[in-house]
């Protein structure tokens, strides 16, 4: 008997999916367990594998089109059955598909008039995305996720030379492209010169991450601790360890490894408000924020407390390449206990960052600049100095026991051999 095939979730906080690519075409044999097809959340790209048996008879969301969790993707069931009631209970429509993952409306639908009736304004913005065409008329053949990419990144398709079928441009293409954006800059700068606004559609991820620290900064009380740092001795450290280490150390495994150290002398800090209790972690996970140009994500070390800073780099610099390439799991960028942001690199001073659930405190560190200062003997001298912001939630950690901790954490950083203590 035919079913539907359902979006799911494959994230904690996903809400929606683009399906990025079909490993199914239809009229294929599907078994539990087969890779169905590739879907975008809004951190990471992930594998949806089949939990249901049959014949793909119809793709029912393209690829590059978006889905909320519970929408149907596909239909099931068995070789030549009538599948027409399910398709008009399915909200998402229920054209064919062709090649490549496009219905077969799409793939043969000529360019869309710019009045649309409201019922078909989705099925035809699809068509002229896969259509598409270029100033002289000539059509581009790309694949929808193709077109969202080039979209957003400014890129002419016409450029774009295409590795797919019939010279189909296709996302490897587009993201592999180097020339300049040309295009969308010159629309921007006509845009902006003749004092025109610009819409910019919020991306997936972009509208998680708003939800989430809204929920955050309005449900947990902040409040904001801050210090300034000497920093002499923590960077000399660094260089005494990357003189005798294969592999340089980032800065940022140094601040996990000093993080993680006075939270384990100050574990009233590495714990989570669970209404009615406070959960204290056993094991210290800070999660470092990374920009991927179109929104953060926080990919963890786990257990630092209990590695050395050389693994702590190591796992840090796997985590952020593959966060990058959107291939994180979701366990490796959800549940830190801790939280570090650094803006350093920017040239940020001082800031304050938003609290990270299910933690209660992050830190955000800027950059480290040489200060005068008035040293122990009433001198004054020059020294690197870093400022450290520690935001809190109040219903975990009171004022005084933040204090302890950024102070605990000062001294180690100030004085890295107290690590050893």
């Amino acid at each position: 008997m035919a079913e539907k095939v359902l979006m799911t979730a494959l994230s904690p906080t996903m809400e929606e999916g683009t399906i990025v690519s079909w490993n199914k075409k239809e009229g294929d044999s599907v078994a539990a367990g087969d890779l169905l097809c590739e879907v975008e959340t809004d951190k990471a790209t992930m594998d949806y594998e089949s939990t249901q048996e049959g014949v793909l008879l119809r793709i029912v969301k393209a690829e590059g089109t978006s889905s909320r969790v519970g929408d149907t993707i596909a239909i099931l069931g068995e070789q030549g059955e009538d599948i027409d009631s399910l398709l008009q209970e399915s909200a998402d429509g229920s054209q064919p598909s062709g090649p490549e993952g496009e219905s077969a409306a799409e793939a043969a639908a000529p360019e869309a008039p710019e009045a649309v009736a409201p019922e078909a304004h989705e099925a035809a913005a699809r068509s002229r995305d896969s259509a598409g065409a270029q100033g002289d008329g000539a059509r581009v053949k790309a694949s929808p996720l193709a077109r969202k990419i080039a979209s957003e990144r400014g890129i002419d398709l016409s450029r774009v030379s295409g590795s797919g079928p019939a010279g189909r441009v296709v996302k490897a293409d587009v993201e592999g492209f180097t020339g300049a954006p040309a295009e969308a800059a010159t629309r921007g700068a006509a845009a902006s010169a003749a004092g025109e606004n610009v819409t910019v559609p919020v991306s997936g991820k972009r509208a998680v991450i708003a939800r989430r620290l809204a929920e955050s900064k309005f449900s947990a009380p902040h409040y904001y601790l801050k210090s300034s740092v000497r920093m002499d001795g923590a960077m000399q450290a660094r260089k005494d360890l990357n003189a005798e280490a294969s592999e340089k150390v980032g800065f940022n495994a140094f601040l996990m490894k000093f993080a993680a150290e006075a939270l384990r002398r100050h574990p009233q800090v590495n714990a989570s408000w669970q209404g009615d209790h406070i959960l204290q972690f056993g094991s210290v996970d800070i999660g470092l924020a990374v920009d991927l140009g179109n929104g953060l994500i926080t990919p963890i070390v786990r257990n630092c407390g209990n590695k050395g800073i050389v693994d702590i780099d190591a796992e840090l610099k796997d985590l952020v390449a593959r966060a990058g390439s959107g291939k994180l799991q979701p366990e490796e960028y959800t549940g830190a206990t801790f939280t570090i942001s650094n803006l350093g690199s920017f040239g940020i001073e001082e800031f304050t960052a938003i609290i990270n659930p299910p933690g209660s405190a992050i830190l955000a560190v800027g950059e480290i600049a040489k200060t005068p200062v008035v040293n122990d003997g009433d001198e004054l001298e020059i020294a690197q100095i870093m400022k450290m912001t520690l935001s809190c939630d109040h219903r975990v950690i009171d004022g005084a026991e933040g204090g302890r901790f950024l102070y605990e954490l000062k001294r180690i950083v100030e004085n890295p051999v107290r690590v050893l203590f």
